[in-house]
């Protein structure tokens, strides 16, 4: 071999050495996977990153409307339990999973031999930004994802522009009285507003439920809910149909942002704020 044939040799070996030490613990060659998913959030992340072919399946919410806002886009790919049993019956080279999902199924992934990729409830937009980074060198499109965190900034920044126009103190609330904590996503697009999650005056850092009392003592400026006219479908709205909400929080003193652009962090997330920005352009009126 002559010794221009010999540095070709090692200066390949080096750059594939290099390529496998960038790998994520655990998790499969960028590009050249066959991935599944089985967390609702994931499985947008997913849709909005990979090639179509790459993915072999998606959680069992992926196609609710009410809960996915990629609902639609998720009716062309298998739909899978969340069970380990449908999942390893694709074999795929990763599966992405909530941390924080059933930790059986991810335990018995791991004992055959299935790689996971688990992420983390963001709390925060870096936090979104972040793992759609993560992902996006996963799937082998670190492109898309650079793009799809630059329209969230775009977003971000149109929400601080209309920031200075109105800012007080906001209750995220939802069915049977569940406030967004403060350490949340929601609480972070609020504070890209210069908008204050009035949830941590109610000590709920991470979330929880709060009585009727309570809500009406908080005296929030606004609330932030997902409907704009709430049905009692069930006793978790009839809540927010009490007469001390209606009366107090009308139309006017309500931001509205739908569920499915808030419960997740990933593409719906320009849309969000979006939302917010003209819900808070609409006080300013």
């Amino acid at each position: 071999m002559t010794a221009a044939l010999k540095l070709r040799a090692i200066r390949l070996c080096a750059a594939l050495l290099l390529s496998s030490a960038a790998l994520l613990p655990g998790e499969a060659r960028a590009g050249a996977a066959r991935i599944a998913s089985i967390n609702m959030c994931s499985d947008q992340l997913l849709m909005a990153l990979a090639d179509p072919e790459q993915i072999v399946g998606l959680g069992p919410y992926a196609r609710d409307p009410h809960l996915s806002f990629m609902a639609r886009e998720a009716e062309r790919f298998p739909q899978l339990s969340g069970e380990a049993e449908d999942v390893l019956e694709l074999q795929p080279d990763v599966v992405l999973a909530g941390r924080y999902g059933k930790r059986a199924t991810r335990e018995l992934l791991r004992t055959k031999g299935i790689k996971l990729a688990e992420f983390d409830v963001p709390r925060s937009i870096d936090d979104v930004k972040a793992q759609i980074t993560r992902l996006g060198e996963l799937v082998g499109h670190p492109d898309r994802a650079s793009a799809l965190n630059a329209r969230i900034d775009q977003a971000a920044d149109r929400t601080r522009q209309a920031a200075a126009r109105w800012q007080g103190r906001v209750l995220p609330l939802s069915r049977r009285g569940w406030i967004a904590g403060s350490d949340s996503l929601i609480s972070s697009l609020l504070s890209t507003a210069g908008l204050v999650n009035a949830a941590a005056e109610l000590g709920l850092r991470q979330g929880g439920f709060a009585s009727l009392e309570t809500i009406v003592a908080a005296r929030p400026d606004l609330l932030l809910m997902t409907d704009d006219v709430p049905t009692a479908e069930d006793q978790g709205k009839a809540l927010l149909l009490h007469p001390a909400i209606q009366n107090s929080y009308p139309p006017s003193r309500r931001l509205v942002i739908a569920e499915q652009l808030t419960i997740c962090g990933g593409p719906m997330l320009p849309q969000a704020l979006d939302r917010l920005t003209a819900a808070i352009e609409r006080i300013d009126r």
